[in-house]
């Protein structure tokens, strides 16, 4: 398996260059195909209109909201084709070439996030953008869509444009379900790294295989990978893991989502959700 099929999740944010350069770097990387999507936002058939809780059709606000829709999907077409016609990358119903990125648009115009989990089962990687604290777009709902809906893997675009990505990859590993099969989906990017390292925090693992099982497991699978365990202290187990891949160097971090309950990260929060909120570079992710 390889990563031939990209969904790219278009919607208007400070940070899609981000990440369609993402989309970019990875499509150069293994010749892919890059399909734009985007989904309308759109609004409910009905709409309470009274207190007492009346509902009433709002046709001139349906109408309404379904020009903006058009006009933003012209908006975001215009600029996903001319970013690929700025970096040569041919426009085509589908990828045909095994070496030369491509590229397409579509949109679905059933609104919600529900498309962004049934057509993304038909890629091998999901690119989406990291939700920023006080913007309402990207959406976290859409993120998890993705996530837990397409069974396939998410490529996480930090707000900021990253330079390279998959040279230099930490994987974040806490002897977890999730992280495994999260590798397992990202063997790809792996196998094409320069450099790997297998990084467990002491205070944030589960039950399960040592970091350095890993690696030796990675080993077996032809990817030279390092162990490193590094301690916590007083910083959240996600704010750990970050600094260790800023000061390693890391361009692409991988990350099993949620190893709790949605709800106990909600509550309690976790590696996840502060990897989620804080990344300064590219993840990926899967569960």
């Amino acid at each position: 398996m390889s990563m031939k099929a990209i969904l790219v999740h278009i919607d208007e944010h400070d940070g899609l260059p981000s990440v369609l350069r993402c989309a970019l770097l990875t499509a150069m990387r293994f010749g892919s195909h890059m399909e734009g999507l985007f989904v309308w936002r759109g609004v409910p058939r009905m709409v309470p209109v009274a207190p007492e809780g009346a509902f009433l059709p709002a046709s001139d606000l349906v109408e309404d909201l379904e020009r903006a829709d058009r006009e933003r999907s012209a908006r975001l077409r215009q600029a996903f084709e001319t970013f690929m016609a700025e970096h040569d990358v041919s426009l085509a119903v589908s990828g045909r070439s095994e070496t030369e990125p491509s590229a397409s648009w579509s949109e679905q115009t059933v609104t919600g996030d529900d498309a962004l989990g049934t057509v993304g089962r038909l890629h091998d990687l999901i690119v989406v953008g990291r939700p920023v604290d006080g913007q309402p777009v990207p959406m976290m709902s859409a993120l998890e869509t993705a996530l837990f809906e397409s069974g396939r893997t998410l490529l996480i675009a930090p707000p900021e444009l990253p330079k390279t990505l998959g040279d230099m990859m930490v994987i974040a590993w806490n002897g977890s379900t999730e992280t495994a099969r999260t590798i397992a989906l990202a063997a790809p990017f792996l196998a094409k790294a320069k450099e790997v390292v297998v990084l467990s925090v002491e205070d944030g693992m589960v039950p399960g295989p040592s970091g350095a099982d890993m690696a030796r497991y990675l080993h077996r699978n032809d990817i030279a990978a390092a162990a490193k365990t590094i301690r916590a202290g007083d910083r959240p187990v996600g704010g750990a893991i970050l600094e260790e891949c800023g000061a390693l160097g890391c361009d692409l971090l991988l990350k099993g989502a949620y190893t709790h309950s949605r709800l106990r990260q909600m509550i309690f929060g976790g590696a996840t959700s502060h990897i989620l909120a804080k990344a300064q570079l590219p993840v990926i992710m899967a569960h």
